[in-house]
């Protein structure tokens, strides 16, 4: 119920608006007999809505309109007016007034002004909050969960984002590395140009050496034109260097430089060239490991891990899988036009008791999978399938023989599609004709299966899984 004010220097029109508005809109409503001393409650009682005449001795109604609205603009003004006052009211919605009345006027009117300014301000209430729950969604690029361990990464986020500091970000295949790193370019001044990522292990080390700091004309066979590199892509950008610790010991070597003397310089090249990027970098593995085995420069590692953000595991955060599930079951029920979905607490419970060694990826393509076979409107538990100890591992055989037959024979087929399908889709390099042709399938055919079990076939091609 909202808060109501009426201000006005007649007492009897003060008790009768009061009694008339509590009885109709229900809130708290007080009242004030002057300008001055409703602009002393307004600093200890803010309304949702006043009711103020405008002729009052001393601070009149269209001051307080204004003194008012200054202190909260959405609040609404409703004005009463008198005769030759008429033209002041107009000039009042002009500044701002939500509505005036001429007395004498009908009392259900001004009543149902009330209630409409009201329900107005609820509206733009409601709007403000879910702004602010996108908001917060984009924010942190669907860092999505309210687990400490998450909420201490966020944190730090968005404490750090807006600064050219160094990040190290730590964690899991699947935890969402990649996520954090878009959240940390989003939130940054450097926002308004493409954050470049590289995928070090996915390219031999010559090629990416070229990839990422450019070559000049004729620096080697094949190179018939000056190309800029990654890096002088990113010139006023972020540029992320995914999986670091994969990075040949050549090349951590020429990166350092970058990153001491903020200047690259392109193969085939004498001249050095200024950059002004931000260096962030991910990695799944124990850099101080891979230092002990010389296989990585520890002076490197301390310039990357300025500021190290760590993403915990699925398993250390269980109180978030069942907000994540939800989340991707509204993602996916859009997606595949499945939006009568929702999750039995069984397979909530389920969910919440798996260990997931893929963390949060692998469920988000559990959830996905489960959208696009659950033959009903609730997803059980076995809509999710079982967790497999390895990548080739079929489902668990007793708890097979425990299921229906035909629920049986669908979870072992589908189990044995996926892993015949990935098989060929990973010998064949993601080449879909090609693959077709090898399984004895159509094109569309294999598509189709794909698309069904959730396979994305660019994920196999080269560099790509």
């Amino acid at each position: 119920m909202g808060r109501v004010l009426v201000v006005d220097d007649d007492p009897d029109m003060l008790l009768l608006l009061r009694r008339v508005i509590e009885k109709k809109c229900g809130g708290p409503v007080r009242t004030a007999n002057s300008g001055e001393a409703a602009w002393q409650l307004l600093e200890t009682w803010l309304p949702d809505v006043i009711v103020t005449d405008i002729k009052m001795p001393g601070m009149d109604g269209l001051t307080l309109l204004r003194q008012a609205k200054e202190l909260a603009p959405n609040l609404a003004i409703i004005l009463m007016t008198g005769y030759g006052t008429v033209d002041l009211a107009v000039q009042a919605l002009k500044e701002g007034a939500y509505d005036f009345f001429e007395k004498p006027f009908d009392n259900d009117h001004l009543v149902h002004a009330v209630q409409r300014s009201l329900e107005r301000l609820a509206l733009l209430r409601e709007n403000h909050r879910l702004q602010k729950q996108i908001g917060e969604a984009s924010r942190f690029q669907g860092l999505i969960g309210r687990a400490p361990r998450l909420r201490d990464a966020t944190d730090l986020i968005d404490r750090i984002a807006d600064t050219d500091v160094t990040v190290l970000i730590r964690g899991e295949s699947g935890t969402g590395k990649e996520l954090a790193a878009q959240a940390l370019h989003a939130l940054s001044s450097r926002a308004g140009r493409e954050m470049i990522t590289v995928n070090c292990p996915a390219l031999p080390e010559q090629i990416l050496e070229s990839e990422l700091f450019g070559y000049a004309r004729g620096a080697f066979t094949g190179a018939v034109k000056d190309k800029p590199g990654l890096f002088l892509e990113a010139d006023g950008s972020t540029i992320l260097l995914d999986e670091i610790g994969d990075l040949p010991l050549s090349l951590q070597t020429k990166l350092l430089r970058v990153l001491q003397e903020k200047e690259i310089r392109p193969l085939g090249q004498t001249a050095t060239r200024k950059v002004d990027v931000r260096v962030l970098s991910s990695t799944n593995q124990n850099l101080e490991e891979k230092i002990r085995q010389g296989l990585f420069r520890e002076d490197l590692f301390y310039r990357l891990n300025v500021v190290t953000v760590t993403m915990p595991p699925l398993r250390d955060i269980p109180e978030d899988i069942p907000l994540l599930a939800h989340h991707f079951l509204k993602r996916f029920g859009r997606e595949y036009d499945r939006q009568e979905l929702t999750l039995a607490p069984e397979a909530v419970s389920a969910l919440v008791r798996r260990n997931w060694p893929g963390n949060t990826r692998e469920l988000q393509n559990v959830i996905k999978r489960a959208v696009l076979l659950a033959s009903g409107s609730d997803v059980t538990p076995a809509d999710l399938g079982q967790p497999a100890s390895g990548n080739d591992a079929c489902p668990d055989r007793d708890n097979l023989l425990r299921l229906p037959f035909n629920e049986a024979k669908r979870q072992l087929t589908e189990r044995f599609t996926v892993d015949y399908l990935t098989h060929a889709l990973k010998l064949h390099h993601g080449n879909v004709s090609i693959a077709a042709r090898a399984c004895g399938l159509g094109r569309q055919t294999l598509q189709r299966l794909l698309r069904n079990l959730g396979i994305e076939a660019h994920r196999y091609r080269s560099g790509g899984d």
